[in-house]
C-alpha cells in the first residue's frame, strides 16, 4: 500500500481533502481485496484517519462500482471493510436512535436491531451451556429477519437510489440475501445438534446491523426530508416489524401513502370507454391478480393496490429502475426477460413458485401501441392455488 499523509485535521475539510481521504479509503478497499490482512489495513487506517463518515465509505464503495469493480467483489468482502472502520465509525456516530421518536422508521430501526441481539445473547448463552435442539424453536425467530431487510431493501433503498448512491445498497442487499440463505442452513444443522454455522450467523447478523446504523442510517439522514421519512413510516407496516410490536404511530405520520391515479373529477376516455380517476384505481385494486407496469425507459410506473397482494409494493418503488428492485442474483434474470419482451424475441414469459401454501403465478408481458412500439412490460401476479382445485362445472343459473 502507498504511503501517505497523516490526515487528522480538526474542524471542517476542503474538497481536495476530501477527495484524498476517498481516494486512501478506495486504495484500503482494494488492498483488501488484494490480499492484505485486516490487520495491516488497519494498521495503514490508524496512521491516516481519526475518524471516517458513513458518507466517505459508502462514496468510496460507490466509486469503485462506478471504475467497474463487481457488485459481488465488494460483497464478498463486506463484513471485512465494516471491521476495518468500525471503531472510527463508532466514534462518530454513537447514537443515531436518540432523538428520534416511536414510530419514526430510525427508532423501529434500531429497535428491531436491539431485540434481535438480546435474541442472539440469550441464544448464545444457552449454546454455552450445551443445549442445542432445545433451542431450535427461539433459534427461528431469527427468520423474521427477512421482514426487517425487505423493508430496508424496498423503502429505505430507493431513496439512496434518488440521491445518486446506487452502488453500496446492491451491495447490502447481495449481504442481506447471503445471511438469509445460512440462517436457514444453520437451523437445519442446529436440528442435527451441530452449532458451528449458527454462531457464524450471529456475527454475520450483528455486523449487518452495524452497518446499517453507523452507515445505512447516517448516510440517510443527511438526505431524507420529513416528508419522505413520513413516507416510509406510512409504508412499514405493508412489510411487518421483525422481534417488536408494531409502533404506536409516529406524530410527523400523516397520510394514506397511496397517491390517487388523478386529481380531480376528470375522466380518464379510453377507446372502448371511459371512467372516473376513482373509478379506474378501484378496478385496478378489485382485480383478483396483482398488476405492475414498467415503462419503455425500465423504470415501474404503476402498481395495482388490492388488499392481498402476493408482494408488497410501497409507492416509494414508483420511478424506480427495474432492476433495482430485485436481488442482486436475480438481476440477471429480469434484465434478460425484460430485453427479450423489448426486443420482439418474446411477447411473454410465466414463472410459478409455492410460497406459503400458495402457488403464486408471474406473468410478463410485452406492452405494445397499435403500431408494435415497445411501451413497458405489464407484470401480474396471482394465487392459482384455489382455481387449481375447480373441478366440474358450475353454470351461471346454478
Amino acid at each position: 500500500m502507498s504511503a501517505g499523509i497523516n490526515n487528522r485535521e480538526q474542524g471542517p475539510m476542503n474538497q481536495n481533502q476530501l477527495d484524498f481521504r476517498k481516494e486512501r479509503l478506495k486504495e484500503m478497499i482494494k488492498s483488501l481485496h488484494a490480499g492484505y490482512t485486516v490487520e495491516e489495513v488497519q494498521a495503514e487506517f490508524a496512521k491516516h484517519f481519526g475518524n471516517v463518515s458513513a458518507e466517505e465509505i459508502s462514496q468510496a464503495e460507490q466509486s469503485l462500482i462506478d471504475e467497474g469493480m463487481q457488485v459481488e467483489e465488494i460483497q464478498s468482502l463486506c463484513d471485512i471493510h465494516a471491521n476495518v472502520f468500525r471503531g472510527s465509525i463508532d466514534q462518530i456516530h454513537p447514537d443515531h436512535a436518540a432523538g428520534f421518536t416511536a414510530g419514526h422508521p430510525i427508532h423501529t430501526l434500531h429497535a428491531e436491531n436491539k431485540a434481535m441481539r438480546d435474541l442472539i445473547a440469550r441464544l448464545n448463552k444457552g449454546l454455552d451451556a450445551g443445549e442445542t435442539t432445545s433451542l431450535l424453536k427461539e433459534a427461528s425467530k431469527l427468520l423474521g429477519i427477512d421482514t426487517h431487510y425487505k423493508v430496508k431493501e424496498n423503502l429505505y433503498f430507493p431513496y439512496m437510489e434518488k440521491y445518486g448512491i446506487s452502488g453500496p445498497p446492491k451491495v447490502m442487499w447481495g449481504v442481506d440475501d447471503e445471511i438469509r440463505a445460512e440462517l436457514k442452513a444453520a437451523l437445519l444443522d442446529l436440528e442435527q445438534g451441530k452449532t458451528e454455522a449458527l454462531r457464524a450467523v450471529f456475527v454475520r447478523l450483528d455486523d449487518m446491523a452495524f452497518k446499517e446504523e453507523q452507515i445505512l442510517v447516517p448516510t440517510l439522514v443527511e438526505r431524507l426530508t420529513k416528508d419522505e421519512w413520513r413516507k416510509i413510516a406510512d409504508e412499514t407496516p405493508e412489510f411487518g416489524y421483525f422481534m417488536i410490536n408494531p409502533p404506536a404511530a409516529w406524530t410527523g405520520n400523516q397520510g394514506s401513502g397511496v397517491p390517487q391515479a388523478m386529481a380531480g373529477d376528470g375522466r380518464v376516455v379510453l377507446p372502448t370507454g371511459d371512467f372516473k380517476a376513482h373509478e379506474l384505481a378501484a378496478l385496478f385494486n378489485t382485480l383478483p391478480l396483482d398488476v405492475t407496469f414498467v415503462d419503455k425507459d425500465d423504470k415501474v410506473r404503476f402498481f395495482s393496490h388490492g388488499p392481498d397482494r402476493a408482494f408488497p409494493r410501497t409507492v416509494s418503488v414508483l420511478g424506480r429502475n427495474v432492476s433495482n428492485c430485485h436481488p442482486p442474483a436475480s438481476v440477471h434474470v429480469v434484465e434478460q426477460i425484460v430485453a427479450d419482451l423489448k426486443s420482439g424475441k418474446k411477447d411473454s414469459e410465466d414463472f410459478w413458485i409455492q410460497m406459503g401454501g400458495k402457488l403464486i403465478l408471474i406473468r410478463y408481458f410485452a406492452v405494445r401501441d397499435s403500431d408494435g412500439s415497445y411501451l413497458g412490460v405489464l407484470e401480474t401476479t396471482q394465487n392459482i392455488a384455489p382455481l387449481k382445485e375447480i373441478t366440474g362445472e358450475k353454470r351461471l343459473m346454478s
